[in-house]
C-alpha cells in the first residue's frame, strides 16, 4: 500500500515567533478515509498547504501521488459562467461524463453543470464541485470543510456519498459527518501529532481513557513527591539538629553525651537520606512531565441572558415575505406564523433558500423598528451593541401578516458573514464597547492564543473570526440572542463548550445550524421552515 511519510517537518509562517510544527514526523495511506481533528488555529488548513506545496518548510514529505483540494478557488470571472466551461481548469484532464456520473451519485441533476455558477445554491456549488473533485482517480484528495452552509438533506447527501470514497483527508467539526466517513483520525493535539484507527467517537472514547489514566498518573505522582518532600524535610532537619548538637560540647561537664564523631556521623547519614528523597523526587517529577500537555481542558463559559417582562417575545401571524423585485406572487415566506416564549432554544429548520436567513432578517427589523400597529420595539442600539452587528437593511418586502416584537427587547446577533471584521481585536472592542480585558479572556477561554490578539482579524482563520463573533455575543446582556449558523469553522471542543454553556444558563434564543448533534441538545423546539419560492427564485436573489 502506497504511503505519504512526513518526516521532522517544521513550519512557522515569516515574521511569527511560535513554529506551527515542530520536528514532526508520521505516515497515513493513501487508501485511507482520513479525519483531520483539532482546535482553531492549530494548522489544519496550513498543513494541508503545506502539502500541496504553497509554503516552504524544513523536514521531508514524500507522496506517491499529487494532492487536489476543495473547495476550488473560484473566481469572479467564474462566477459568470457554467461549471462545464471551467471544470478542466480546475482540474486538469476532467472529463465531462465522469463528472456527471459523480453528479447522479450525489443525487443531483447534470443540470448543474450547465446552469451559471453564481445562480447556484450553496448545497448546488457543493455537489458541483465534489463531482469535479472526484472525476479523476490519480489524486489524494484533501476536503477542507465541505457541508459549511448546507442544510441537513444535502449534509446527509455529502455524507452517504464521501462514506462510498476513500484516499482523501476531511476536515470537519461535524461529528456527525466524522463518524460517518471516516476510518483513520489525524488529531493535532496541543503538543503533538497522533494517527489512530477508527471514527471520531472512537477516537474520542480513547482520548477521554487516555486523558483519565493521565490525570490519574499525575495525581499519583503529586502525592508520592509529596510523601518524599515531607519525609526529605523531616530529615533535613534531623540532620541539622546532629551537627548542632556537635557543637559546645564538654566532655567533663557531660560525662554522659555521646562524643563529637558519633553526632557528625548520624548527621552524614541523615544528609544521605536527604540526598536519596531528592533523587527519588526527580525521577518522579521527570516521570510527570508530559502526562497532561495533550489534554484539552475547555473552561466552562458565562452567560448574562436578561430577563423580560413578558411570557412572549416575538409573535407572527400569516406573514408573506419577498424581496423587491421578486416575480409577482412569488414569496419566500407565505402564511408563516411564529411565537417564541422565554427559555425556549427554537431551531430553524429546512433547506438552503427556504427563508431561515429572510425571517430572522424580519426579527430584526421589527426589534429595530416600531410596527405598523403601534406596538414599541427597542431602537437600533440595542442590536448594535450586541456584539456590533446589525440587521440587514433594505430589499425586503412584507405584503402580508404582522409581526410583534416585546417592547424594550434587547437582541444579541451573530450573523453568518465574517467578511466585514476587520482591524485588531482592540479595535474591535473598542468599537462596540466591549471591555478588553475581558473580551480577550473569554477568547482564550475559547482557546484564542494570545499572540492572534495582535494581529488584523482579516487573517484570522474563519473558525477564529466565529470565534470572536460568538464571544461578543456572549458579552452582551440581552433578553434574546440570534445565531444564524455559529458553528461554521467552529472546532469540535469548542462546540462542546457552547453546548455546555447553552444548556447551563438557558438563554432565550433563535437559531440556524446544520449540526445535527447540536440540535438534538440544545433544541427545545424546531421549527421547519415550508419552501415556497423555486429554484428561479433563489437564483435572482443568490445573483443579487
Amino acid at each position: 500500500m502506497a504511503q505519504i511519510q512526513v518526516a521532522n517537518l517544521t513550519f512557522c509562517y515569516e515574521g511569527s515567533f511560535d513554529n506551527i510544527f515542530e520536528d514532526v514526523s508520521f505516515s497515513i495511506d493513501t487508501n485511507w478515509k482520513l479525519g483531520f481533528i483539532g482546535r482553531n488555529g492549530r494548522g489544519k488548513t496550513t498543513f494541508l498547504q503545506l502539502l500541496l506545496g504553497k509554503h516552504a518548510y524544513t523536514g521531508t514529505i514524500s507522496a506517491p501521488r499529487g494532492f487536489d483540494y476543495f473547495p476550488y478557488r473560484i473566481s469572479e470571472e467564474m462566477e459568470g459562467r457554467c461549471v462545464s466551461d471551467f471544470a478542466e481548469e480546475l482540474k486538469p484532464g476532467c472529463e465531462e461524463w465522469r463528472v456527471i456520473c459523480e453528479l447522479s451519485k450525489l443525487s443531483a441533476q447534470a443540470d448543474l453543470l450547465y446552469r451559471p455558477f453564481k445562480t447556484l445554491s450553496h448545497g448546488e456549488r457543493t455537489k458541483a464541485l465534489l463531482a469535479v473533485l472526484f472525476s479523476g482517480d490519480q489524486d489524494f484528495l484533501l476536503i477542507d470543510e465541505p457541508t459549511n452552509h448546507l442544510d441537513q438533506d444535502s449534509r446527509e447527501t455529502v455524507k452517504q456519498y464521501l462514506n462510498s470514497k476513500k484516499g482523501f483527508i476531511l476536515v470537519s467539526h461535524d461529528r456527525d459527518l466524522l463518524d460517518a466517513c471516516i476510518d483513520h483520525a489525524l488529531v493535532l493535539n496541543r503538543r503533538s501529532i497522533e494517527v489512530q484507527s477508527g471514527n471520531f467517537s472512537s477516537w474520542q472514547e480513547n482520548k477521554n481513557r487516555r486523558d483519565h489514566f493521565a490525570r490519574m498518573e499525575n495525581e499519583k505522582h503529586a502525592r508520592e513527591i509529596a510523601s518524599l518532600k515531607k519525609s526529605a524535610d523531616r530529615s533535613r532537619q534531623w540532620a541539622q539538629k546532629s551537627e548542632d548538637r556537635k557543637i559546645g560540647y564538654d566532655p567533663v561537664k557531660e560525662p554522659d553525651r555521646p562524643f563529637r564523631p558519633w553526632f557528625g556521623a548520624k548527621a552524614k547519614k541523615m544528609q544521605k537520606r536527604v540526598k536519596q528523597y531528592e533523587r527519588r523526587m526527580e525521577r518522579e517529577i521527570e516521570a510527570k512531565e508530559g502526562l497532561l500537555e495533550d489534554i484539552e481542558e475547555p473552561v466552562s463559559l458565562q452567560l448574562r441572558p436578561l430577563a423580560y417582562h413578558k411570557e412572549r417575545l416575538i409573535y407572527a401571524r400569516n406573514m408573506t415575505i419577498g424581496y423587491e423585485g421578486q416575480a409577482a406572487g412569488s414569496a419566500v415566506l407565505k402564511d408563516f406564523s411564529f411565537e417564541l416564549n422565554q427559555g425556549e432554544r427554537v431551531f430553524l429548520h429546512g433547506k438552503n433558500g427556504c427563508g431561515k436567513s429572510t425571517w430572522i432578517r424580519a426579527i430584526l427589523e421589527a426589534v429595530h423598528a416600531p410596527a405598523e400597529n403601534g406596538t414599541e420595539t427597542s431602537s437600533g442600539q440595542s442590536a448594535a451593541a450586541s456584539g456590533g452587528l446589525t440587521a440587514p437593511s433594505g430589499g425586503l418586502v412584507i405584503a402580508a401578516g404582522e409581526i410583534q416584537a416585546g417592547s424594550g427587547l434587547t437582541v444579541s446577533y451573530v450573523s453568518q458573514d465574517t467578511g466585514f471584521l476587520r482591524g485588531s481585536v482592540r479595535q474591535f472592542s473598542s468599537e462596540r464597547g466591549l471591555d478588553e480585558s475581558l473580551f480577550c479572556a473569554l477568547l482564550r477561554q475559547l482557546d484564542m492564543d494570545r499572540a492572534q490578539f495582535s494581529k488584523p482579524m482579516e487573517n484570522f482563520s474563519e473558525g477564529q473570526k466565529k470565534k470572536v463573533l460568538i464571544a461578543a455575543s456572549l458579552m452582551t446582556p440581552a433578553h434574546l440572542y440570534i445565531w444564524d449558523e455559529p458553528l461554521n469553522y467552529i472546532d469540535v471542543f469548542s462546540r462542546m463548550q457552547i453546548e455546555e454553556l447553552l444548556l447551563a444558563y438557558s438563554p432565550t434564543m433563535i437559531l440556524v445550524d446544520h449540526d445535527i448533534r447540536f440540535q438534538e441538545r440544545i433544541a427545545t423546539r424546531v421549527v421547519e421552515m415550508p419552501v415556497f419560492c423555486d429554484c428561479a427564485d433563489r437564483s435572482a436573489r443568490l445573483q443579487r
